[in-house]
């Protein structure tokens, strides 16, 4: 039988995730949908044409081919490979892994250039329109440009690359997990990832580009790969290596560690991420591979930095990157401190979970706008544009000016793009703390919050305010069609109730009140993302300083903790929304109970072909199921060393892509016989083999090639992965996310007659 890995990954039953979108359900208008129901309704038969949702609308997706295909083609090139073509295929992974680091490094800087001389050109007008005491005039600056650029970005990603909204990262993980989601890598969506977070970010959305980065290093790895997008793709010999999927699944691993290198400036950071978080099938060859193309970004980008640090970049300076260096801030603990620590953590892990419940029903109300057309998806993008310019350009008003303390480390106040002390409406020799925070970019205020010996820079009304607004931006913001990641929301509301927090405790923590915003921050990504590991180690090549590494560690496990005991983590919960397959590390309890000869037993009769099959047969089969692979059984089969004749011989499997290549190749028999090994080598090569594009609707078969045969047996895969049917599926399941199948062929447990060979 061909069992399919999309098949396991409903933890709810044992069926497929063919689905309907609410439109299909009962007729229904979507405005009348339950915001119980799930995004895709699942249909409670085993399938192999799910569907999910990808982008703007809902397609077929199909699982990758992880598993080398043995049969004699490959047998015969793996024997005649010399060393210098395995030292020449090596030498091309570590040369894509290089340039796959090295331009993730280049555009990241020049989205981080033009994000910073967008917004930091933007704000000196409005400090200028403040100046003159034109405050209506700024706010109606500010607000159009900032609604101008979102709508660029939005217009983008509805109209060109709907693939291109949103941080990526769930359909990253479901890429790694096995399953091909359409046109997330394709040329279009890299060129609106890059155009649209620069407009979305410039616009002072509440939201970053770390997402986005994880997808363009993504998408860079893909196109590196495959030699260019699908219509201008180049043909070059050396990339024949790497047209299959275990070699383009590496290559994007790459590529997102690279994104968050690039994005926080953290190398192992970045590599552990990819570790954590997206990739499911690991070795330590990738591991190497992955480490070398963080360690380009990094060498990338410090070279732009100390060109920047020059003057050369415009107003390019600190900014861009989130550098929060404590290095030389000492650190102390005391018994004490841990109870401030804990509840961080607990704190930390109670808020993620509920930040986590609420964008789910918010992302419900939105995939319920966006079903009525790409004009509402535009209106809603800009409506949440608008909203949040008119809170950060007035909120501001609200604070009181505070004098300048003349002990403060930095100029107060200042008039400048960046700094901690913004006069905005201020009179000389005071500052307004509220407009520190919100007139400026989100990493610089990822930067003023983070910032140590501040202890009577902000007064707690504008912390409340500042944690209340940035609660209800990171709600909203996130699910509207634009390029968006979670990352920096997440991270100035952490950092919010961290600062709350630490002015809450007042005396009775020696915890500067910047590191309770580090350690905010910390607490509430593990509490809504569940990472531990990769997020500790960003925190540490962030903060730049060891002694925080045992708090931190603390709270991240904590967090993550008392997040689990609500919810799954946010890009799971996406994934489901999204009704994309996943296959969780570990099986659900009820998979101890059911076996694979269970499952098999509700799904359609399996569909066999012979070694040499009839041309109308293979026709058929093709035209009429949507299998994948099919099962080869030659019956009156001789046994080696045996009198007996007459067994039935389970050769192999063969893939569906194998059988259109073997029609439109015209090898065809006019007898039923078997061909000899030299015929096969003369029509196909294992390159050839690798293409999946190619469709039974476009192959053209006469009617007397119908009566014709074709010998299946040399391009049939020998050594197919084989389980009796008494299997448990928790078995199964662990055998197709650790070894990478799309297929799984059961044979029953009893021999006999009457007993089919395959169940």
């Amino acid at each position: 039988m061909e069992e399919d890995s999309n098949h396991l990954a409903n933890p709810e039953s044992p069926h497929s995730l063919e689905a309907e979108t609410y439109e299909e359900e009962e007729g229904r208008d979507p405005e009348s949908n339950s915001l119980r129901q799930p995004l895709l309704k699942r249909n409670r038969t085993l399938s192999s044409t799910p569907l999910a949702l990808v982008g703007a609308k809902v397609s077929h997706i199909e699982s990758l081919d992880y598993e080398i295909n043995e049969n004699d083609l490959f047998k015969h090139d793996w024997r005649r490979r010399s060393k210098v073509q395995v030292l020449q295929y090596i030498f091309l992974k570590w040369s894509l892994a290089f340039l796959v680091g090295l331009l993730t490094g280049l555009i990241a800087t020049l989205i981080n250039l033009a994000i910073e001389n967008i917004a930091g050109y933007k704000l000196l007008a409005i400090v200028g329109f403040i100046e003159e005491g034109r405050y209506i005039s700024g706010l109606i600056f500010f607000t159009g440009i900032n609604f101008f650029l979102t709508l660029i970005a939005a217009v983008l990603c509805v109209c060109f690359a709907p693939t291109a909204a949103g941080p990526g990262i769930p359909e990253i993980k479901a890429y790694l997990n096995g399953v091909d989601t359409p046109n997330m890598f394709g040329a279009t969506t890299l060129l609106v990832k890059i155009v649209g977070s620069i407009g979305a970010v410039s616009a002072g959305l509440d939201l970053g580009k770390e997402g986005p980065l994880v997808h363009i290093g993504s998408c860079i790895a893909s196109l590196l790969a495959q030699g260019g997008p699908d219509n201008y793709r180049i043909k070059w010999r050396w990339l024949r290596y790497f047209n299959n999927d275990r070699d383009r699944r590496d290559i994007i691993t790459c590529g997102s560690s690279s994104g968050v290198c690039a994005a926080f400036r953290a190398p192992v950071g970045g590599v552990l991420f990819a570790l954590e978080e997206v990739a499911t099938w690991w070795r330590s060859a990738l591991l190497w591979r992955t480490f070398f193309s963080t360690a380009v970004v990094v060498v990338v980008l410090r070279a732009f930095i100390e060109i920047c640090n020059s003057g050369k970049c415009g107003l390019f300076g600190t900014g861009g990157l989130i550098m929060f260096d404590v290095s030389d801030v000492k650190v102390s603990y005391q018994a004490m401190d841990v109870i401030p620590i804990i509840i961080i953590g607990i704190i930390g892990g109670l808020l993620g979970s509920l930040y986590n419940h609420v964008l789910h029903k918010v992302l419900r109300v939105y995939n319920l706008i966006n079903h009525k057309g790409k004009m509402h998806k535009l209106l809603l993008a800009l409506g949440v544009s608008l909203f949040t310019s008119v809170c950060q350009y007035c909120l501001p008003f609200l604070a009181q000016c505070r004098a300048c303390d003349p002990s403060f480390p930095e100029t107060c106040p200042t008039n400048d793009r960046s700094g901690n002390f913004k006069q905005f409406n201020c009179p000389d020799g005071y500052y307004n703390d509220l407009a520190t925070l919100l007139l400026t970019t989100n990493d610089d205020a990822v930067r003023n919050i983070f910032s140590t010996n501040t202890t009577n820079e902000f007064h707690v009304t504008s912390i409340l305010i500042f944690f209340a607004l940035y609660c209800i931006l990171g709600v909203i913001t996130f699910g509207i069609a634009v390029p968006s990641g979670l990352f920096l929301p997440i991270i100035l509301m952490g950092s919010g109730y961290g600062r709350l927090l630490s002015m809450a405790m007042g005396s009775y923590t020696n915890l500067d009140e910047g590191l309770f915003a580090v350690l905010g921050a910390a607490s509430l990504m593990a509490g809504s993302m569940r990472m531990t590991v990769s997020l500790c180690v960003i925190f540490l090549e962030l903060t730049n300083n060891l002694l925080l590494l045992p708090i931190t560690m603390i709270v991240l496990l904590i967090a993550k903790t008392v997040g689990d005991c609500f919810n799954p983590s946010i890009y799971e919960i996406i994934l489901e929304l999204k009704g994309l397959p996943f296959l969780d590390a570990n099986p659900e309890p009820w998979m101890r109970n059911l076996t694979v000869g269970e499952l098999a037993d509700v799904k359609p009769p399996v569909v066999t072909l012979c070694g040499v099959e009839k041309v109308s047969r293979i026709v058929d089969v093709l035209r009429n199921t949507t299998h994948n692979a099919f099962p080869i059984v030659d019956q009156g089969v001789p046994v080696p060393g045996m009198v007996a004749t007459g067994a039935t011989e389970l050769h192999g499997l063969i893939l569906r892509a194998h059988l259109v290549q073997a029609l439109k190749k015209k090898w065809f028999l006019p007898e039923k016989r078997r061909t000899e090994e030299w015929e096969v080598r003369e029509k196909f090569n294992w390159v050839e083999l690798a293409e999946r594009e190619l469709k039974i609707e476009q192959v053209a078969v006469t009617r007397d090639e119908m009566e014709m045969y074709v010998d299946l047996h040399p391009l049939t895969n020998t050594t197919p992965f084989t389980v009796v049917e008494s299997l448990s599926v928790a078995k199964a399941l662990v055998l197709f996310r650790q070894v990478g199948l799309r297929h799984l062929l059961i044979v029953p447990k009893y021999q006999g007659a009457g007993v089919s060979l395959l169940t």
